[in-house]
C-alpha cells in the first residue's frame, strides 16, 4: 500500500482519509489574522510573559477539573488544554494527557481551512469537535476550540479536550470493543459552531447530547470545558491589554523559535540513519486469536526526521486509530525524549518532522473504521515503539544517551469496562482507570519506577479505591504491585499492579474486557534488556468471599479465594493486572545496585540469569532472628493488615484499609506496568 507522500492528488480532508494539513493553509480572506510581532523584547519581559502564558494553560486545566463531575476528569486527569498561534502552531500544551494535544493543531488548521468562509470564525465563537479523521484520539475525546480576537483580528487559539462519559454506540461508555465500523460507535462530529456570539446554540447542544446515555453528565462536562476556554481567553486578553498585542505575539513566536533552535542543536549531534521497531498485538475483536504486526521506521537526514508505519497490519476489527491518532502518539515520545527541556512546546520540533504513514493500516485507518478504543490499543502500541526507535537514535550520542527512557505506562491498557445498574438504580458505563498507575521503564542510568504512572500523562494520578467505590457499584478486595513483573536487565523496569474486586450493591455487572498484550509482551526491553510481563485476567464464581468477610479475613491474592475459576471465551481468564515495564541491557545486572535496591524483595529473580536475590541483612543479623523460609517471608510481606473497626457499605465484617489495592470475585490484573 502507498504512503501519504506517494498518494498525489488524494484528498486528505478528514472525510474518507485522515486530515493531513498542507504546508500552506487555504484560509478565507474574510478572516483577518493578527501576525505583527515586536522586533525586540527585553529578556525580563520575555520571561514574565512566557511564564504567564504557561500559567494561563495551567489555570485552564485546573478550571475544568474543578467544574467537571466526571471521574475521568477528576481522578484520571484525562484532559488537556492548549494555546496555539493564529495559524495553528503550538505555543504550549498542558501536562495532562499528551495524546489529546497531539491532535489539537490538526483540528485548528481544519477549522481555518473549512470553516473560515462558511459559517465563518468570529469573536465570541467556539467550535465543538470529536471527529477522529479530523483530529481526535477517539470519539469520546471532545474538543472545545476557542478563537481569541483582538480588535477584529484573530490573535491565537485556546482549546481543551476532555474525555466524555458516554456519547452513544453499542456499548455504554462508548468503548465499543465489538464494533466493526464507526457507525456502531458514538456520535462523530466534525468541528461545529456550538457557541456563537458568546451564547450556547441550544440546537447544536441538544444534537450533541442526544446520543448519550448520560446527557446530564456530558452537559456538565461541556460547561466545564466552556468555563476553561473562557478563563484562558480572558487571561490572554488581559496579557494583551497590559503588554500590547505585538509584544505578546513576539513572545509566542520566540517560544517556538527557541524550541526549534534547541531541537536542531540536538539533531546536529546525532548521525543520519534509519532505526526500526517492531511489535505485535492480538485480539482485534471478540474471539479473535490472530496477531497483528506493528512497524515503526524512523529516518534521520540532516535536520529532518521522518516517521513511517510501513509493514503495519491492515485496519480491521475494533482496535484501529486514525492518522491524527498515530501522529499524536509519536508526538508524545518526541516531546518527552527530545523536547523535554522546552516546557511542552513541540511546535519548533514539528517544523522538522514529517509523518508519512500508510493509509489503510490499523494505526492509520480510513473511514469508517472502528476507532473508539484507539487510545488503549492502536495508539498505545504506536507510542511505545516510538520511544524505542528514538532511544536507539539518541543512544549514539554519549551525553544524550542519559535521556533514554524505556517503554512506560501500560503499553497495552488492560481495558475493563463495566456497565449495568449502579447502587442508586441508574444505568452506567465506565472504564476502570486503575491502570493509569502504570510503571516507568528502565532509564539509561537507573531502574524504572514501580507504579510510577503513565509517560503519556505526566501528572496522572491513581484514583483512591474509595472514590471508585463511591461512584460505582464495586468493592475492592485489594490493589497491589505485582511481584517480579518488571523486565530484567542491568537496570530493571518498574513493577506493575493488579486489582481485585467484587460487585457491590447491585445484582449483576456486565463487563467488557478488551486488551492486547495478553499473549505477546508489548513492552520489550532495549539493548538486551528483557521484556515485562503480559496482561492477565482472572474470574471466579461461587466464591467464599462473604464467609471471609464475616470471619474478618481479607484475601491478599485471588488464589486465596475459593471458588470456581471461569475461562472466558477466547481463552482468557479474568483478573486484571497491568503490564509492567521492560528492562534495559546489557543483561548482566551489577552487584552494587542490588545491595542498595530497597525494593529488591519485590524482584525475586533475574530473568536474564535467574539469580536476582538480595540479602536483606547480614548473616550475623540473620542468625539472631528466628529463621523463615522465603515463602513465609513473602506471605508476611503480602499479608493484609486487618481492621477491627465498623464495616463499610452495610457489609458485615471489617472494612478494607484505606488505600489498599482491590481484589475480589472479579480480579482483573492488567499487565504489570513495566518499562524498559
Amino acid at each position: 500500500m502507498p504512503k501519504v507522500s506517494e498518494m498525489k492528488g488524494t484528498a486528505f480532508d478528514g472525510r474518507n482519509m485522515g486530515y493531513v494539513p498542507p504546508k500552506k493553509l487555504s484560509i478565507s480572506p474574510k478572516l483577518k489574522l493578527q501576525r505583527k510581532a515586536a522586533g525586540n523584547i527585553d529578556p525580563i519581559t520575555y520571561e514574565v510573559v512566557r511564564h504567564a502564558l504557561w500559567h494561563v494553560n495551567e489555570e485552564h486545566g485546573a478550571t475544568i477539573q474543578r467544574l467537571s463531575g466526571s471521574p475521568v476528569a477528576m481522578y484520571a486527569l484525562d484532559l488537556n488544554p492548549s494555546i496555539l498561534t493564529e495559524d495553528g502552531e503550538f505555543v504550549y500544551f498542558g501536562p495532562y494527557m499528551q495524546y489529546m494535544s497531539g491532535v489539537t493543531d490538526t483540528q485548528v488548521k481544519w477549522i481555518l481551512e473549512y470553516r473560515s468562509d462558511n459559517p465563518g470564525i468570529r469573536d465570541g465563537d467556539m467550535f465543538l469537535a470529536n471527529d477522529p479523521w479530523v483530529g481526535a484520539a477517539h470519539q469520546q475525546d471532545v474538543m472545545l476550540i476557542c478563537p481569541v480576537f483582538w480588535k477584529g483580528e484573530l490573535f491565537c487559539w485556546v482549546t481543551n479536550c476532555l474525555h466524555q462519559y458516554d456519547l452513544g454506540g453499542i456499548t455504554p461508555s462508548s468503548f465499543c470493543g465489538s464494533a466493526e465500523s464507526a457507525f456502531e460507535e458514538g456520535i462523530c462530529i466534525p468541528p461545529v459552531k456550538i457557541v456563537e456570539g458568546n451564547e450556547i446554540r441550544r440546537d447544536i447542544e441538544e444534537l450533541y447530547l442526544r446520543s448519550s446515555r448520560k446527557p446530564e453528565a456530558v452537559a456538565l462536562d461541556f460547561r466545564a470545558q466552556l468555563a476553561g476556554d473562557i478563563t484562558a481567553r480572558d487571561r490572554v486578553l488581559a496579557l494583551i491589554g497590559r503588554y500590547g498585542p505585538e509584544v505578546v505575539k513576539a513572545v509566542m513566536k520566540r517560544i517556538i523559535d527557541n524550541a526549534e533552535a534547541a531541537f536542531l542543536k540536538k539533531l546536529k549531534r546525532l548521525p543520519d540513519g534509519v532505526w526500526r521497531e517492531r511489535s505485535y498485538v492480538e485480539c482485534c475483536r471478540p474471539d479473535d486469536r490472530r496477531s497483528y504486526c506493528v512497524m515503526l521506521t524512523l529516518r534521520k537526514t540532516g535536520t529532518k526526521l521522518v516517521f513511517e508505519n510501513e509493514g503495519t497490519a491492515p485496519q480491521t476489527g475494533a482496535m484501529n486509530a486514525t492518522y491524527s491518532g498515530w501522529r499524536g502518539s509519536i508526538m508524545v515520545a518526541l516531546n518527552e525524549l527530545l523536547c523535554w527541556d522546552q516546557y511542552f512546546c513541540i511546535a519548533g520540533a514539528l517544523r522538522h518532522v514529517e509523518f508519512d504513514p500508510t493509509p489503510g493500516t490499523f494505526n492509520c485507518a480510513n473511514f469508517p473504521a472502528s476507532v473508539s478504543t484507539a487510545p488503549i490499543q492502536a495508539m498505545e502500541i504506536s507510542v511505545y515503539p516510538a520511544y524505542n526507535a528514538l532511544s536507539k537514535m539518541i543512544h549514539t550520542d554519549p551525553e544524550m544517551r542519559n535521556d533514554i527512557m524505556c517503554i512506560g505506562g501500560t503499553s497495552q491498557w488492560p481495558a475493563t469496562i463495566f456497565r449495568g445498574i449502579d447502587q442508586w438504580g441508574d444505568p452506567y458505563g465506565y472504564i476502570l482507570v486503575d491502570p493509569i498507575g502504570g510503571a516507568i521503564g528502565a532509564f539509561a542510568t537507573g531502574d524504572g519506577i514501580s507504579t510510577g504512572g503513565q509517560s503519556r500523562t505526566p501528572i496522572c494520578k491513581l484514583p483512591n479505591v474509595e472514590h471508585t467505590e463511591q461512584t460505582f457499584p464495586l468493592l475492592f478486595l485489594y490493589r497491589k504491585e505485582v511481584l517480579d513483573s518488571g523486565g530484567a536487565g542491568r537496570y530493571r523496569g518498574g513493577l506493575s499492579a493488579e486489582s481485585c474486586f467484587i460487585p457491590h450493591h447491585t445484582d449483576v455487572i456486565t463487563q467488557d474486557t478488551l486488551s492486547s498484550g495478553n499473549a505477546i509482551p508489548t513492552s520489550p526491553g532495549m539493548m538486551g534488556g528483557y521484556p515485562a510481563t503480559t496482561n492477565v485476567y482472572k474470574f471466579k464464581r461461587e466464591t467464599d468471599i462473604v464467609e471471609r468477610f464475616a470471619a474478618r479475613n481479607m484475601p491478599a491474592d485471588i488464589a486465596e479465594v475459593s471458588g470456581r475459576e471461569v475461562t472466558l471465551v477466547g481463552g482468557r481468564r479474568l483478573r486484571r493486572s497491568s503490564r509492567a515495564r521492560a528492562g534495559k541491557g546489557p543483561r548482566r545486572r551489577d552487584r552494587e545496585p542490588l545491595r542498595v535496591d530497597r525494593g529488591g524483595a519485590r524482584h525475586l529473580r533475574c530473568r536474564a540469569h535467574g539469580r536476582w536475590r538480595r540479602r536483606r541483612r547480614s548473616d550475623a543479623t540473620a542468625a539472631q532472628r528466628s529463621p523463615r523460609s522465603e515463602p513465609q517471608k513473602r506471605r508476611r510481606r503480602c499479608a493484609p493488615r486487618r481492621r477491627t473497626g465498623p464495616a463499610r457499605h452495610g457489609q458485615s465484617g471489617p472494612a478494607p484499609r484505606k488505600g489498599r489495592l482491590a481484589a475480589g470475585v472479579l480480579q482483573m490484573c492488567g499487565r504489570s506496568w513495566t518499562r524498559a
